[in-house]
């Protein structure tokens, strides 16, 4: 069971905001919160001072390098990151998404598969 705001937040990193409103009203539907941060370094301002459960980054929308997830990875270990795209094939991001990302999902989401993977975060923070 969801203890806390902090324990049911998922930050939104992406640039778009007509699709994240309705992934946000999606989490309501089954408890979680949803913020929408535009950047990196807003994400990063935004970690410092609060915790979330997990943090969906739009890689389509938001450049991101190797080196900075595994930043954030580091800097925020109690914050797994989520990727959401368009395309499966992210050759520049292989490093990442095979080592510091939870998982990468298909951009037109899936609810039972978002929500499958917040409960397995959920599950493996307890």
């Amino acid at each position: 069971m969801v203890k806390n705001y902090a324990e049911a937040l998922i930050v939104i990193v992406g640039k778009d905001d007509y699709g994240y409103q309705s992934l946000t009203q999606l989490l309501q539907e089954e408890a979680y919160n949803g913020i929408i941060v535009k950047s990196i370094p807003a994400l990063e301002v935004y970690l410092s001072e609060n915790e979330c459960m997990a943090v969906l980054i739009d890689i389509d929308t938001v450049p991101v390098e190797n080196r900075t997830v595994r930043e954030l990875t580091i800097k925020y270990p109690q914050s797994p990151l989520l990727c959401m795209s368009d395309t499966k094939y992210h050759p520049d991001l292989k490093e990442t998404i095979c080592y510091h990302v939870y998982a990468c999902i298909n951009k037109s989401i899936d609810p039972d598969e978002l929500f499958y993977l917040l409960r397995s975060i959920r599950d493996d923070n307890q």
